[in-house]
């Protein structure tokens, strides 16, 4: 009798054994496939961030704690600074030093022979280092009405783009609040950007999309990112109000920025352009963390 009771005691416990497994098994496949799916979500926003944010930090400095913290780019700089980047295999994903900045862009037709001489000497530059963006800007309105604005604009930028085409390279519009930063800036409302692109119709000339800038002009950023979607060549942070952290001081909740542009299977960059109240480096890098997805 006691043998009897002692192969059913072993039985059952066997039994059990083979359920808890199972049921670890079954736990274990669904943690794998949870952590599967996690590691495909990472790494589908490349990081960047704008040099000028950081006056303070070394160019070398940032170089070392921008890949320790997993950015791909350093950006807004110039020519001059490619080696550096270089050294750190770091790329310049949007390159600045446009002749006539923010309010002396490609609205005024007096301006398009120095920018066109600009991009003929710095497209094939930048293309020779494998980078693929530069910066432009509209300019200030002083009195142009939008229409005319957009005219002058497309004219300039037709000299520019088979400029962009035969390197390789993105000429990139980027749209700024006139409401707060940039009084009378022209390009400051994702309709007049799009409408430009597609009077400039090349795949080479796009706009460069700043949240910071748009929340204040218009709002409404992930509807407007996704209805535009094919206009856009590019992104900066910066948090509303006061262009700082990527915070829960902010307007917007910035974990979904990022997660809907990576939908869209953007292959681009995703900048960071917030000037850290904090310390410097620890703000970027809880930017980073925070808009990895």
């Amino acid at each position: 009798m006691r043998n009897t009771l002692s192969r059913r005691s072993a039985l059952r416990k066997m039994a059990g054994s083979a359920v808890a497994m199972s049921a670890a098994a079954s736990l274990s496949s669904r943690l794998n496939a949870a952590d599967a799916a996690a590691d495909k979500m990472k790494g589908l926003i490349n990081h960047s961030v704008c040099k000028w944010c950081y006056p303070k930090v070394s160019l070398e400095d940032l170089c070392v704690a921008g890949k320790e913290i997993g950015l791909h780019s350093i950006e807004l700089l110039e020519v001059k600074d490619f080696p550096t980047l270089k050294k750190h295999d770091l790329v310049c994903a949007m390159v600045s030093g446009v002749p006539g900045g923010i309010p002396d862009g490609f609205n005024r037709l007096e301006n398009h022979d120095k920018l066109v001489d600009y991009f003929e000497r710095t497209a094939p530059v930048v293309a020779n280092h494998g980078f693929l963006n530069i910066i432009c800007f509209s300019g200030n309105r002083l009195g142009l009405d939008d229409e005319k604005g957009l005219e002058n604009c497309a004219i300039g930028l037709m000299r520019v783009v088979p400029i962009a085409e035969k390197h390789k390279v993105t000429v990139c519009m980027e749209m700024l609040n006139s409401k707060v930063d940039h009084k009378g800036y022209q390009c400051d409302h994702t309709v007049w950007g799009v409408e430009l692109v597609k009077r400039v119709g090349s795949e080479h000339f796009k706009l460069l999309y700043d949240i910071y800038h748009m929340q204040i002009m218009e709002g409404d950023i992930i509807h407007t990112i996704r209805q535009n979607f094919q206009y856009i060549g590019h992104f900066h942070t910066g948090g509303v109000p006061g262009r700082h952290e990527l915070d829960d001081t902010q307007e917007l909740q910035w974990r979904t920025v990022p997660k809907a542009i990576a939908d869209l299977n953007f292959q681009g960059y995703f900048a960071h352009e917030f000037v850290p109240l904090k310390d410097p480096i620890t703000s970027l890098r809880q930017a980073v963390e925070l808009c990895t997805v």
